[in-house]
Order: structure tokens, then C-alpha cells, then sequence
């Protein structure tokens, strides 16, 4: 945050500072000649001298707007996160454009500093504002909590709010008054041997430049060794209903290439978990296949590449390649697959599947999203070629169905392999990608190019013929005309904050907030620079904390989507509706 004091004037003292209130002189002082001396001022004043009057007005403005409504319900704790980091931020750009200006004027004298009417009224204001925005606040989160089926808050929420937010906020004062101090300090040096408008230039340049340095040299660095370390140890668990397989057609099992401890957490979960040949049969009313389940962990292979060659490898062991299908799924970060995209091909063809995948982090999706795309993106374009050159080996009459999917950070990695929606679907007999990030390359490509009329939240791509947009199954005959084979979906909620977060909407108004609203985000839902990227920032961390339909929980809409994709044998729509409630995502 910016310090209030004008770094151009680093020897100014403290009542003279821009925005630090001013004491009057003391009525009582003495005749022509004789010395003044000022009252000592309560220690309210003392402490205000610290802020910026400027600063705080617009601070404030930044905290109202905070409570205004965005894509998910948000709790207490999140709400204060983001009232607090609102405000702070508000303040930072309140007193840094002040500061600007009167940089820009170089008017010599001091100028007036706010009195003690100015912030009785900004007092005022603050109570009165937060009181009625509180109100509507409340109002909102009602209605979009009965919209998605989730509890009202409490009456505790708004004191935990106000608590939380005033905590985040002072402890950000602090940083950023800590930060204008290192400024100051560093301009004084300069002032010695240079101008000071040079000064102040050089001055904050060098401070940024040290932070920048600190921040990625010694804090990233280190928060990364701690994470790795802390996720690698939870890598190393095993989940009470994870237990090794006793087939050989699952990794980890008898003759398996891969051992099961080296499967990773989430690894050992996805070969654990799926249905039997009995609940297969019991379903299809006709006796299933055993189903094949192909996995490697991050600790079974060297590298990247490695891992996906030894997955390929043990999909040929299992015979994988002589299934109806072979489906080739990129996990999130920590090797997650979401269980119903999985479980869904297995029920719609009884079993006669093979679905690999792989892992390549130890993190859990969003901290690979911020720190570890590239991998990802190595993972699903390795592992993608490990299997289709095995498939493209085998004759084209003979070659089973190869699919692919991806869930968040899967969809990103999934992608990764194919350079355009032709080249996808020239290269497979289909794909799902399910709650797609902005840095999925082929879904921003098809939605920027998306057909005229149509909305950015369910995008029409060239008349429908190869990709689909949707938010639930209603969607798949969206727009009615006909749909080549290949198919490609993607699966996307109006709600889905991992879908709309993008570093643009910090200044940029997206077009999903121009248009009419999606079914499921309230029309009342505004785009305010800063904030709103703050608002949607914060939802990412309740994403899934919402019932199937909304946010980025994908379930129900899969096996409709599969359906529409593959049109299994003897497959009809009871089937998927019956299939439904037996699905789950973990």
C-alpha cells in the first residue's frame, strides 16, 4: 500500500502530511512574542494523524461496494477477506492518485489537511453506508442462497464480518505503511545527493524492485519447499476405502508396471473406487466386462514423460486396447479425476472400457493453476501421444474408440495435446472438458470466434457441427442443427467462477457481465473495476462449495453429455436418468 506522506516532501513532519488532520493553535496562548504550546491531542487524533483523509473516503467507497453481489454465496470469513482487501485497496488508489496530483501541481506550500468536521462526516457516512449496504448484503445472499439450495447465514455472520474485515484491513495498512516508510526512507538518502521529484522516482523504483525480488527470490521460493513438502507428505496417504487391487486389470495389482504405493493419494482412490461386474450387470441386465483402470503416480516415473509412456505401457498389459473404448482423462493438480466423468463410461458401455490417467504435481489444482500450468500442460500432451500412437498402431477396423476429458486444470491439460477444434476432433471420437479456466487455449479460441447473437457464458460455434456449449443437458440440442462426429462439449455453469476469473476483469468489463445474466447469477450482479476481481477472486474458494448445477460442481449434466458424445449401443435416455442418482464426483 502507499504511504500518505508525499514522498517528494520526505522531511515534512507528520502534521504536515497530506491527509493528517491539523490541531488549531491553543486559544490560550500568550501575548505577541511569548512561545505557544500546543495540547497534547487525544490519542484518536494521534492515531488518524496515520491516515490519509483521501484515502480513507475512497477506502470506504471500496468497502460499500464489497458487499454488492457476484457469482457464488459467500460465508463470513470470505466476505470479510474481501471487505477488508477492498477497502485497503481502495485506500492504496485514494491516496496514490492524491499524491499524484499534488506531485503534478508542485504547489510549495503545504497544503490543508482534513479537520475534524471532514472525518466526523466520513465517520457518519461509514456507519450509515455499511449499516443500509449491510441490509441489501443480506438481502442478496438470500436470494442466491435460495436460488442454489444453500442455508441462510446466521445473524453471528455480520459481526464475524465486520471482525474479519478490520483485521484484514489494518493488517494490510500496516504492510503498506511499512512499505511508505522503506519509501520515505530511501528518498531522504537520495535527497542528499539529488533532486527531490528525481529522488522520489528513484527512491520508490528501488523499493519496488527490492520487493519484487524478495517476494519471488526468498518468499515464493520458500512457500513453495513448505507446500511441496506438505502436499508430498499428503501424497503419501492412503484413504481408509483405498485398498490395493487384487486384478490385474488395474494398475498398482498383480503384474501391474506400476507399483500401488508409488499412485499417489488420489491415484489409489481412482483404482479403488468404480463399479463392479455386479453392479455393472445388475444395471445393464446383461453380464458386464470387468472394467480397466490404467493409473501412474508422480513417484512411479522420473519425469513427465516418463509417467505418460509408462501409463501407456501398462494400458497395453491390461489389453486396454481391445476395449470398445479407451478414454484418456488429465487429472487436476494432485492427480484427481472427478468419478462420475469415469463411472459414467463404464455403466454406458457394461464395463468393455479402459480409462487412463496420470499424475503431475503434488498440489491441489488452483495452486497449480497459479504456479504450475506448464506442467500440466507437458502431462496432457504427453500422455495423449503415449496413447494414440499405440492406437493409431493397431488397423483403423480394429482401433477402439479414443476419447478424451479433463475436469478444471484436467480440461487445461486436456487440451494441451491439440492445436483447434478440428485437429481434436480429427484426432479423437470426442471429448468432455468440464469447468474450463481462462487459460484453456481452444476453449477461449471457440468462444472469442463464437457466432454473432450468441452469449459468452453458452457460446454457438460455428452453427454447433463439432462443439458444443452447455450448462445442463437442455443444452445439448443447442442450437438445432446437425452435429458431426466427432463431438466435442464443454461443460461450463454461469456461476463457475474458475471459468470467469481472468486478470482482465481487474479493468475489463467481460462480455458474461454485459449479457444477460445466466440462470443461476443474479441479474443485480455488477462489474465494478477492482472489485469485482477481488469478489470472484474470493468465490474461487467456495467454487465447489455449492450443490451440482452451480459453481464448479460438474455431475449431473456428465452422463448426458457422454450420451450425446459416443451414442453407446443400446443406450437411451431412461438409461441416463436412472444412472443419475448412482453417480457421485469423489
Amino acid at each position: 500500500m502507499a504511504a500518505h506522506s508525499d514522498i517528494s516532501s520526505a522531511n515534512t513532519s507528520g502534521a504536515d502530511a497530506p491527509g493528517a488532520p491539523v490541531d488549531p493553535p491553543d486559544s490560550a496562548a500568550t501575548s505577541a512574542g511569548a512561545p505557544v504550546h500546543a495540547s497534547e491531542p487525544p490519542w484518536w487524533r494521534r492515531h488518524l494523524q496515520r491516515y490519509a483523509y483521501a484515502g480513507m473516503v475512497v477506502a470506504l467507497v471500496f468497502l460499500l461496494l464489497s458487499l454488492t453481489p457476484s457469482l457464488l454465496p459467500r460465508g463470513p470469513l470470505f466476505q470479510g477477506v474481501v471487505s477488508g482487501g477492498s477497502a485497503a485497496l481502495g485506500y492504496c488508489l485514494g491516496v496514490f492518485f492524491t499524491w499524484l496530483v499534488r506531485f503534478m501541481i508542485s504547489r510549495d506550500e503545504p497544503w490543508r489537511s482534513a479537520g475534524r468536521v471532514a472525518w466526523l462526516v466520513l465517520a457518519a457516512s461509514a456507519v450509515v453506508g455499511t449499516s443500509l449496504m449491510l441490509v441489501w448484503f443480506a438481502s442478496w445472499q438470500s436470494e442466491i442462497r435460495d436460488l442454489m439450495g444453500v442455508d441462510h447465514l446466521s445473524w453471528s455472520a455480520y459481526p464475524t464480518i465486520a471482525v474479519v474485515g478490520l483485521i484484514v484491513f489494518f493488517l494490510l495498512m500496516s504492510l503498506g505503511q511499512g512499505f511508505g516508510f522503506a519509501v520515505r526512507w530511501c528518498v531522504r538518502q537520495l535527497n542528499k545527493v539529488a533532486p527531490p521529484r528525481i529522488s522520489a522516482v528513484i527512491g520508490a523504483g528501488v523499493v519496488v524492485v527490492l520487493t519484487v525480488f524478495i517476494l519471488n527470490g526468498v518468499i515464493v521460493n520458500y512457500s513453495m519447499q513448505a507446500l511441496n513438502a506438505s502436499f508430498a507428505a499428503a501424497n503419501d496417504e492412503t484413504k481408509a476405502d483405498s485398498s490395493p487391487p487384487t486384478s490385474s486389470l488395474r494398475s498398482g495389482g498383480p503384474g501391474s508396471l506400476v507399483s500401488w504405493d508409488s499412485l499417489g493419494r488420489e491415484g489409489r482412490v481412482f483404482i479403488s473406487k468404480g463399479p463392479d461386474v455386479e453392479a455393472l450387470t445388475r444395471f445393464n441386465g446383461v453380464p458386464a466386462t470387468e472394467p480397466i483402470r490404467v493409473y501412474a503416480g508422480l513417484e512411479s516415473a522420473d519425469s513427465v514423460r516418463e509417467i505418460a509412456e509408462l501409463a501407456a505401457e501398462e494400458l497395453v498389459r491390461t489389453g486396454g486396447l481391445e476395449r470398445q473404448v479407451v478414454a484418456v482423462g488429465s487429472s487436476t493438480g494432485s492427480g484427481w479425476l472427478n468419478k462420475g466423468t469415469v463411472d459414467s463410461l463404464e455403466y454406458m458401455y457394461n464395463g468393455d472400457t479402459a480409462i487412463v490417467s496420470m499424475q503431475y504435481s503434488y498440489l491441489p489444482s488452483w495452486l497449480s493453476f497459479l504456479v504450475d500450468k506448464e506442467r500440466a500442460r507437458q502431462a496432457g500432451r504427453a500422455l495423449f501421444e503415449a496413447i494414440s500412437e499405440r492406437v493409431q498402431a493397431i488397423p483403423e477396423a480394429q482401433r477402439p474408440k479414443l476419447v478424451v476429458f479433463g475436469e478444471s486444470l484436467g480440461s487445461f491439460a486436456g487440451e494441451s495435446a491439440f492445436g483447434s477444434i478440428p485437429a481434436l476432433a480429427a484426432r479423437t471420437d470426442g471429448a468432455l472438458f468440464s469447468g474450463p479456466t481462462f487459460n484453456n487455449t481452444l476453449w477461449n479460441d471457440t468462444t472469442a470466434d463464437r457466432d454473432a447473437g450468441s452469449p459468452q457464458i453458452l457460446p454457438i460455434y460455428d452453427n454447433g457441427s463439432q462443439v458444443r456449449f452447455i450448462a445442463d443437458e437442455t443444452d445439448l440440442d443447442r442450437p438445432d442443427a446437425p452435429w458431426k462426429q466427432s463431438r466435442i462439449v464443454y461443460l461450463q455453469h454461469a456461476s463457475d467462477p474458475i471459468a470467469w476469473w481472468s486478470p482482465r476483469l481487474i479493468l475489463n468489463e467481460p462480455d458474461w457481465l454485459k449479457e444477460t445474466r445466466g440462470d443461476d447469477v443474479l441479474s443485480s450482479t455488477r462489474w465494478i473495476p477492482f472489485v469485482s476481481f477481488l469478489q470472484v477472486s474470493a468465490d474461487l474458494a467456495v467454487s465447489t462449495g455449492v450443490p451440482d448445477g452451480h459453481g464448479h460442481n460438474y455431475l449431473s449434466a456428465i452422463p448426458y453429455a457422454w450420451a450425446a458424445i459416443l451414442d453407446p449401443p443400446g443406450w437411451d435416455q431412461a438409461k441416463t436418468e436412472a444412472l443419475v442418482p448412482l453417480l457421485n464426483r469423489d
